[in-house]
């Protein structure tokens, strides 16, 4: 799966999204949003790591540190 499809999967969440609320306002929508795609990116990254933080880390370009603060907010530790 390229980029652009990963783009094109969260731009068609998004509209699904927005029609299911039916014209409602949506609450938090960028925190919702980062909530629900920081855990399934936590979990495969450190499930290919082979549960390695530090790699993890690096891949992720984020401090080992941060990575674990993640992981623990998202209870993947």
């Amino acid at each position: 799966m390229s980029k652009k499809q990963i783009e094109e999967a969260v731009r068609h969440s998004l509209e699904t999204y927005f029609k299911d609320l039916r014209g409602e306002d949506p609450d938090q929508l960028h925190n919702m949003m980062i909530n629900v795609m920081e855990k399934p990116l936590l979990d495969v990254v450190m499930r290919h790591a082979e549960g390695n933080q530090s790699r993890a880390a690096g891949w992720l370009g984020l401090n080992r540190n941060t990575l674990r603060k993640k992981l623990t907010e998202h209870k993947l530790l």
